[in-house]
């Protein structure tokens, strides 16, 4: 196909695989999205945890990246990265995140916000020991985010770190582990017709759920 402003513009789906409505989900927000990530799960998507990570820094600009979820109960939602990443930073500064999930197949979306800290260490520390090998080193070997001056250096960094622990447990770096994002608000999107989507709405209100519809 050519690439044209107009080829662009027509570019759309329209959506008719299911409805969502507040009389059907759940009255707790992490139990309806069990069933949707389960659903993703079933249905063999590739990568069903991928999932949008924005922050913003202390002048509020914005930032975006994928990250993968890695847990989530009645507590929040968990990923891991290093903590000196541009994430990392960000979230010293302003310590609130949104989430976005996105699984085409099904037509559906899940966005959540909430306020952001670290997990302690011990779980950190028992998830970086489950990763790959490869993984482990790779977590050691890069500043992330920081400006290098090739690949190689990144990779004779590995190539040193891989000898230094051939047969021995390899410590996680301080700077590596978890945040728990504790939701204050999570949306549940279904594609419909016509762009006439449905979009229930969980907000936190003195400790309870409320659940809303919103106009798509």
């Amino acid at each position: 196909m050519e690439l044209t402003k107009e080829n662009i513009q027509n570019l759309r789906q329209d959506y008719r695989a299911a409805q969502l409505s507040e009389n059907d989900v759940e009255s707790n927000p992490i139990l309806q999205f069990k069933k949707w990530f389960a659903d993703a799960i079933n249905a063999q998507m590739y990568e069903p945890n991928v999932m949008t990570l924005a922050t913003a820094d202390s002048d509020g600009k914005p930032s975006a990246r994928i990250v993968l979820l890695k847990d989530f109960d009645e507590n929040g939602f968990v990923f891991y990265t290093n903590y000196e990443s541009k994430k990392g930073q960000d979230l010293i500064e302003n310590p609130q995140a949104a989430l976005v999930f996105f699984w085409a197949e099904l037509e559906r979306q899940v966005r959540i916000e909430g306020l952001v800290t670290k997990v302690d260490a011990q779980t950190s520390s028992d998830y970086f020991h489950s990763r790959p090998i490869g993984s482990q080193i790779g977590a050691m070997a890069s500043p992330q985010s920081s400006i290098i001056s090739d690949r190689f250096l990144l990779e004779e960094k590995v190539k040193e770190l891989t000898a230094e622990y051939a047969n021995k447990e390899i410590p996680r770096p301080l700077h590596w582990g978890g945040y728990l994002i504790e939701p204050t608000f999570i949306e549940f999107w279904q594609g419909r017709s016509s762009r006439l989507h449905d979009r229930i709405v969980y907000d936190l209100v003195d400790g309870s759920w409320i659940i809303n519809r919103l106009a798509p």
